[in-house]
């Protein structure tokens, strides 16, 4: 059932990719502003209360719900899972990012390559190469497959009902809305519990979704980068995805770029050839073998379950 409610998901997300934005977000939006509204003073202990708050109460709202369902039908909560997966996990609502960029390139549009990069990470790239901006493309959808496909499925299949990934994605959104202003003198210590937590829970899925990168690619370049490169990144849990996506694929990424007019010194993840729009599409290949990987293993999960039985 967990395979397949996972499946379905995937495939509607492919079919009608979700306005993420409006319809996930702007209500996350909502209920963080309330949530500080009552309860930032500044203090860590203070955003702790309101992150279990939020967290308790919708896990255990969906649990709840899951089970209620599955008494009246079986089929009622199979169908609630996949509605709550296509809410919290996929990667077609940024992966439209990497598509244009890819073809961009391959036109030869560096400009508009450039543009587009700049408004997926939120910065300015007027400057970047063409090897740039394929590059920061690569790290962002290795990352963006982990945090909205891989990481929420392992939540969801080791929690009851549809409760592990709305964990994981409130989790992460409150590290992005609170977490990464944590210490700012406007917000002070509010935000420190929010990204200590997702940190917690994102420590196994990162390790497993680096794992699948280096079975699916070239194992051997995988792994190795992963221990030699992956501690010399700012954020511990990006560095181990890109470099053992990068020593996957044969391709180097991290290394300084241009943003926002300045040169970003960055240390060299992955190992090979430099970064251009085939490599790109290489890494669409490592992302979906990674996922019928994942697939194949829950299927054997079930048959050796039911064969058990």
């Amino acid at each position: 059932m967990t395979l397949f409610a996972l499946i379905v998901a995937l495939l509607i997300e492919q079919l009608r990719p979700l306005p993420a934005a409006r319809v996930v977000d702007a209500p996350l939006k909502a209920l963080a502003r309330f949530l500080e509204n009552r309860f930032n003073d500044g203090q860590a202990r203070h955003g702790a209360i309101a992150w279990w708050l939020a967290i308790l109460g919708a896990c255990f709202l969906s649990a709840l719900a899951y089970f209620v369902l599955w008494h009246f039908h079986p089929v009622l909560a199979i169908l609630f899972n996949v509605m709550v997966l296509y809410l919290t996990m996929g990667f077609r609502h940024v992966s439209h990012y990497f598509t244009d960029i890819q073809l961009a390139l391959r036109m030869g549009e560096l400009v508009r390559a450039r543009q587009l990069i700049g408004e997926w990470r939120g910065r300015h790239h007027d400057q970047s190469s063409s090897s740039e901006v394929a590059r920061l493309a690569i790290e962002e959808a290795l990352v963006a497959s982990h945090r909205n496909v891989f990481a929420v499925a392992f939540w969801f299949i080791l929690l009851p009902g549809p409760s592990g990934a709305v964990l994981y994605r409130l989790a992460r959104f409150f590290e992005k809305e609170w977490g990464q202003r944590a210490g700012s003198a406007e917000f002070g210590d509010f935000g420190d519990f929010a990204h200590r937590a997702f940190a917690a829970l994102d420590w196994i899925p990162v390790r497993l979704t680096a794992a699948a990168f280096s079975i699916v690619g070239d194992f051997e370049d995988g792994v190795y980068c992963w221990r030699a490169q992956a501690s010399q990144w700012t954020e511990k849990a990006s560095g181990i995805l890109l470099a053992s996506g990068g020593g996957a694929l044969g391709v180097r990424l991290g290394m300084p770029i241009q943003e926002s007019g300045e040169v970003l010194e960055r240390p060299e993840m992955g190992i090979g050839d430099d970064a251009d729009a085939d490599f790109m599409q290489s890494t669409i290949g490592l992302i979906w073998r990674t996922l019928v990987l994942v697939i194949l293993l829950l299927a054997l999960l079930g048959v050796a379950g039911w064969v058990g039985n």
